[in-house]
Parts: structure tokens; C-alpha cells; sequence
């Protein structure tokens, strides 16, 4: 199947949160992380178009059907002093792999992380996930070694918190 000419990737938009949601879940699931899934479409809706607006999103679309996604956010780094891009989640159907939607979807990125003026787009990936690292490679990535992810929730972010 090659799905270059008939692929489209586009910014989601609000009647797209249901599909959305479906594969965030798709995601999960891939992940073993399906009871990881607390939220809702609803939810992603007001959080991707609500009153203030905390992630965005782009749809890959093949024959008019939802194939992939990508998730992003702004961040910002104050060596370089410029905006970035974080990529939360990247996932293309396991029967659309290899056709090219994962690359097309980071090259997407990319191209709003430079019209945007961002110093830097960045992401993190499974360290059992190897066909992702792998591709993440040939993409130019570099997988940072040195560097861990902090993480505070639920109970421990409330006593943080001071609640």
C-alpha cells in the first residue's frame, strides 16, 4: 500500500475529538498503559479548543479514515531563550506503519516548530520501544542518555502542593 498521494495531515479540529481520543487509547493500549487512561474525549475537546488552549493537535488521514496523530505542546528553553515544541504523543496504527504517516507527522512538527521560531523540538520515547527509537534516529533525533524524566501526580502533587 503506499499512501503518499492520498495521505493528508492536517491540525485536528473540534468534531475530530472523539477519533482523537480512540487513538489516544489505540496508544495506550500499544503501550500496555490502557488503565493509564483516566480522561475522556470531553476533556480533550476543552483542553485542545476550550478558553485556554493547552495542547494541539494534527490528524493523519488516509482514504478518510484517522491513521495517526501527533499531540504537542509549547515549552520553552531559557539557554537558547526561544520557544520549543514538545511532542507528547506520536502513534500511527500498527497496519499503517512503515507507509511513511509517522514520518509525514514529524515532519509536520518540525515545520511549525520553524515557523514558530522554536530553538528545539523534543519528545520522549519508551526505552523498550525499539523500532521507535530507531526511527526517531533516522530522523535525525538524538536520544538523550544523560537526562531523566521527573514526574509528580495525584497525592504526592497535592502534598507538593500543599493541599
Amino acid at each position: 500500500m503506499t499512501l503518499h498521494s492520498d495521505l493528508i495531515v492536517r491540525f485536528a479540529e473540534p468534531a475530530d475529538c472523539d477519533v482523537l481520543f480512540k487513538l489516544i487509547k489505540a496508544l495506550a493500549e500499544y503501550e500496555k498503559l490502557s488503565h493509564a487512561v483516566t480522561g475522556n474525549a470531553m476533556e480533550l475537546k476543552e483542553h485542545l479548543f476550550g478558553s485556554r488552549k493547552y495542547v494541539e493537535a494534527i490528524l493523519a488521514e488516509y482514504a478518510g479514515q484517522a491513521v495517526g496523530f501527533a499531540l504537542f505542546f509549547h515549552n520553552y528553553s531559557t539557554f537558547l531563550t526561544k520557544p520549543g515544541i514538545y511532542l507528547e504523543d506520536l502513534f500511527v496504527l500498527p497496519e499503517y506503519r512503515r507507509e511513511g504517516v509517522g514520518r509525514a507527522l514529524l515532519i509536520k512538527i518540525a515545520q511549525i516548530a520553524i515557523e514558530r521560531g522554536c530553538g528545539r523540538l523534543e519528545w520522549s520515547v519508551l526505552d523498550w520501544n525499539e523500532p521507535a527509537i530507531a526511527f526517531y534516529r533516522r530522523m535525525g533525533a538524538t536520544i538523550l542518555d544523560d537526562w531523566r524524566i521527573c514526574r509528580v501526580t495525584e497525592e504526592a502533587l497535592y502534598q507538593l502542593g500543599g493541599k
